[in-house]
């Protein structure tokens, strides 16, 4: 249902960055690039996430209780994605491991959670077995 989200920034080209890298590790680059946002994704793939400079000409702010959650494809890659964010100007908000208790069928939520350089949440997640 979700095509993309997107999250404000006040620096676009500084903040762009930290997007490459982490959409590199997760097999994709930018599929828009203009001078009032920038997207990254894939045309036919998952939704996407975007950074755009607010249209109304007022500074971007961090939507307390927001987050964007990117699906990993097992632990190793959680790791690598939050040690990516910190490496490019993210900041921690919670260091990789598993969250809460195992569903039904045994899975376990496995999570790591940071910020990006303008304060937008995000983490990085996979449900894993133990």
């Amino acid at each position: 249902m979700i095509g993309y989200v997107t999250l404000g920034t006040n620096d676009l080209r500084g903040s762009a960055p930290f997007y490459d890298a982490i959409a590199k590790e997760m097999g994709v680059g930018r599929m828009m690039d203009f001078d009032s946002f920038i997207a990254w994704g894939q045309w036919d793939g998952g939704a996407g996430i975007a950074l755009t400079k607010p249209f109304d000409g007022n500074a971007a702010s961090v939507g307390n209780g927001t987050m964007v959650a990117l699906e990993a494809k097992d632990r190793d890659q959680v790791g690598r994605l939050y040690e990516i964010a910190l490496a490019n100007g993210g900041s921690d908000e919670g260091a990789p491991g598993p969250r809460g208790e195992p569903d039904q069928g045994g899975n376990t939520f496995y999570a790591a959670y940071f910020r990006d350089c303008d304060g937008n949440k995000l983490n990085a997640f996979c449900m894993v077995k133990d």
